[in-house]
């Protein structure tokens, strides 16, 4: 397996997405509130997408006979990822919301995600909120140069045991860089049939835990897009690209 090495000129440009990309989203996730669409919140992606010099990275992707047709994925309540954003699916109070997001930025990627409260949540959503992000700094607390990528879902895995939330299995991380989706996949649990990988500085890595209210079954909605939970129970998403170095791990979309 061919993991691709950044030098630090591609590093920088990488820290500059990494930026941008927080900008967008701290913009998207002040105007997340009842009442709003997922398209009129798409179409404010866009438009701060060009704003920084920079091309949308999921608008277009995939199969041509059904391309990704938006900026943002915005997956709501049971929806895990890829929701697709549209006029119709306006944001209720108590709903929570995740946007998935990626910037092209002079010929590298950048991705990350959150989820958002809409108005007042259960108590319950907050939780499986924090979950997922205490996922991923959980995941990343001892790995370096020298760790092994694995180290990153058994701490993860290790993490989400102790909780009543499952982990989706079927979803993963990934390697990124000049393409969106690079070598390697990046599971949010240990799995043997995977081979594994000592991580080198300047790898790049998009790090999302995802993580369910019910049990980690899902499956892809009518759109062949959106993922939803089995059980219709809510599902939360955090995502980060992150920077592996000697010392440890630089977070670039934080």
């Amino acid at each position: 397996m061919v993991v691709d090495v950044k030098n630090e000129k591609e590093i920088m440009i990488m820290r500059e997405a990494g930026k941008k990309l927080l900008a967008i989203m701290d913009v998207l996730g002040k105007r997340v509130a009842p009442g709003i669409s997922t398209l009129e919140l798409d179409k404010l992606a866009e438009e701060l997408v060009f704003s920084m010099s920079g091309t949308p990275a999921f608008k277009g992707y995939g199969d041509k006979k059904n391309p990704f047709p938006a900026t943002i994925c915005a997956s709501i309540n049971d929806e895990i990822v890829h929701g697709v954003p549209s006029e119709e699916k306006v944001l209720k109070n108590g709903d929570i919301l995740k946007i998935d997001i990626g910037i092209k930025y002079k010929g590298y990627f950048s991705d990350m995600a959150r989820t958002f409260a809409v108005g007042k949540i259960s108590n319950e959503a907050q939780n499986l909120i924090a979950a997922a992000e205490q996922c991923f700094w959980t995941g990343i607390e001892n790995l370096k140069a020298g760790s092994k990528l694995s180290d990153y879902s058994k701490s993860v895995e290790k993490y989400i045991s102790g909780t009543s939330y499952s982990i989706v299995r079927n979803l993963v991380g990934h390697g990124i860089g000049k393409q969106l989706h690079e070598n390697p996949q990046v599971p949010n649990l240990f799995d043997r049939s995977l081979p594994d990988f000592v991580l080198q500085s300047g790898n790049t890595l998009a790090l999302e835990p995802m993580i369910n209210e019910g049990v980690c079954e899902n499956f892809v909605g009518s759109d062949d897009w959106v993922f939803k939970t089995a059980d219709g129970k809510l599902s939360a998403h955090y995502e980060n690209t992150v920077l592996i170095t000697k010392d440890g791990v630089e977070v670039l979309t934080v």
